[in-house]
């Protein structure tokens, strides 16, 4: 949407089979879903309303759900689910459920034991769903599993697949990291105004070996991207998207990253970045790659 605060989250999708025609769904917080190639031309849109932040995972049986959280009706969240078709770049909806009281807002998803859904409402609830079922055209069955909370607004969360801990983005605090299955959590690097500046908004995760890799924040205040080393979130630097083939990105809220190959143009991982300031045209998500990041921190 132009003219707008519009564009908000991305999630990746990996082609095995030929990485560099990979997809990545991302969307329009007034208007709904978009995926894209990675050479950023709209494969497909869905009109799919006012979701704001989004996930996918591949199902054994080669299924791409994605999930978004609905945010259509204020008072009372939703997670609006989908299946990627990855020849055609399609999305076929198949329907929302119910995911308790509040304004849906930040989500993300975890295969660690089951298919787990959180939904983080902007008044700072969060409740994890497992999905039990998911039957092509059937809105997936799911059961309330675990609730939890953080003191005030939050959006952004990213889940470790190695052991299930959950980070968690308050935004004008800092992040908070729960333990697989724990109700409490701990903050685990606060708001410094040094290597985080609010809003802290979106989470991924470059994970590696059994414990280790990097934590990855959008310090949104100051137009910066915070990196940790785990598992002690130990902080290892900073970085910015300047202009190169395009402009930079500024003001980020989602951020997405996965470290598998993505072709000659990201052959150690991709990053992608919502771009808050992009005139004069549309917010939209920019690409960067992780071997360039890797490069420019030293890491």
């Amino acid at each position: 949407s132009a003219n707008d605060d519009a564009a908000d989250d991305p999630a990746i999708w990996h082609n095995a089979a030929d990485p560099a025609q990979s997809l990545i769904v991302a969307t329009d917080k007034k208007a709904g879903l978009y995926v894209y190639g990675l050479d950023g031309q709209i494969r497909s849109f869905l009109d799919a309303g006012a979701v704001n932040n989004v996930d996918l995972v591949t199902l054994e049986d080669g299924t791409v759900l994605v999930a978004a959280s609905d945010r259509i009706d204020i008072a009372n969240s939703h997670i609006a689910t989908f299946v990627l078709d990855t020849g055609s770049g399609e999305l076929t909806p198949l329907g929302r459920f119910a995911s308790g009281p509040g304004e849906g807002y930040g989500f993300c998803m975890s295969q660690h034991g089951s298919l787990a859904a959180l939904m983080v409402t902007k008044e700072g609830a969060l409740r994890e769903y497992e999905i039990t079922r998911v039957t092509p055209g059937e809105v997936p069955q799911a059961t309330l599993v675990r609730e939890m909370s953080v003191p005030s607004q939050p959006e952004g969360c990213i889940y470790d697949e190695r052991d299930g801990t959950l980070y968690v983005g308050e935004e004008v605090s800092g992040i908070w990291r729960f333990a697989d299955g724990a109700t409490t959590g701990e903050l685990v690097f606060p708001i410094d105004n040094q290597y985080l500046v609010a809003d802290v908004e979106g989470l991924a995760i470059a994970p590696e070996g059994e414990d280790g890799g990097y934590l990855i924040a959008s310090s949104q205040g100051d137009n910066a991207y915070a990196v940790f080393a785990l598992p002690g979130m130990t902080p290892m630097g900073r970085f910015s998207i300047a202009e190169g083939t395009l402009g930079g990105a500024e003001e980020t809220d989602g951020i997405e990253l996965d470290t598998r190959s993505f072709g000659p143009d990201y052959p150690q991982g991709l990053f992608v970045a919502q771009d808050g300031m992009n005139p004069p045209d549309a917010q939209n998500f920019k690409l960067v790659s992780w071997e360039a990041i890797r490069a420019a921190l030293g890491i």
